[in-house]
């Protein structure tokens, strides 16, 4: 008599191992990103002020020099908003593959949102230096000139102050707060803070209330406490324990195993009777 072997079972080896945390690593990345994101988007904010605020900018003699450095700080910007949601995908998937990819591709999108509002800063200042004093309709020029600085403000108000919220906000807040890889009660600040941004960016757009004003600063303040505090508790702490990290293999997360096989299918010996 011959028994059959039941069906293969794949081994699977755990994130973090005895003596070998690559989750420590990964924390300490993406919490220096996220820092980052603080150090290169508020400066920027303020040397944009010279064109931002002064709609005669364009026609007037300028000064390009923080323009440029903040369109520069900007671009560190993008690469550290997408470098958060790549670093931490290999983690955050574990527990929703599909919520981790949606946090990617939000992050990607607000990009976009910002890398058009640099371009057209960047038109601001390629007009004042190419068409001002010569020759050029200075009310048509002032004209452009706010046109383009109007593009930058929409791009703002619908990347950071509103495609933030569901992707910084909702997605990395509810995968944190299930996954338990920070404090629940810091996660709810993304939770909070999600809605609030994006309702705030609703409000702008309706015309509810002022870009900018008391209200939409006050409906910020949530996700900006969320998005600072992580970044200071991964670069410190790392991730907290979590089954996400150290389980063996025999546990699923919300969307299916952890990771793939790593080890040869093992199956049961053949037994014959005699």
């Amino acid at each position: 008599m011959t028994l059959a072997a039941p069906p293969e079972q794949t081994l699977r080896e755990p994130l973090d191992r005895p003596g070998d945390p690559p989750s420590r690593r990964i924390a300490r990345t993406a919490g220096v990103l996220f820092i980052i994101t603080f150090v290169t988007s508020i400066p920027a904010l303020f040397l944009y002020g010279a064109v931002l605020d002064h709609t005669g900018y364009i026609t007037g003699a300028g000064n390009d020099t923080r323009v440029l450095v903040g369109a520069f700080l900007e671009l560190l910007l993008i690469v550290a908003n997408i470098g958060t949601a790549v670093v931490l995908f290999p983690v955050l998937k574990r527990q929703s593959e599909s919520i981790a990819l949606g946090y990617v591709t939000a992050r990607v999108i607000e990009s976009a949102f910002i890398a058009v509002g640099i371009l057209s800063l960047l038109a601001v200042v390629t007009l004042r230096q190419d068409l001002a004093g010569a020759g050029t309709d200075t009310a048509t020029l002032e004209t452009v000139g706010r046109s383009l600085v109007a593009v930058k403000d929409w791009t703002f108000l619908l990347g950071p102050g509103f495609v933030v919220g569901i992707g910084n906000g909702l997605m990395l807040g509810w995968l944190m707060y299930r996954s338990g890889l920070v404090p629940r009660r810091m996660a709810m600040f993304g939770l909070v803070g999600g809605p609030l941004i994006c309702l705030s960016g609703i409000a702008v757009l309706f015309g509810v209330i002022d870009e900018g004003g008391a209200g939409q600063f006050v409906a910020t303040i949530p996700e900006f406490i969320w998005e600072l505090s992580l970044g200071i508790y991964l670069t410190v702490k790392g991730f907290r324990p979590s089954p996400i990290l150290y389980d063996d293999g025999l546990h699923a997360g919300v969307d299916g195993p952890l990771v793939p096989g790593l080890a040869a299918p093992v199956a049961a010996p053949v037994v014959t009777a005699p």
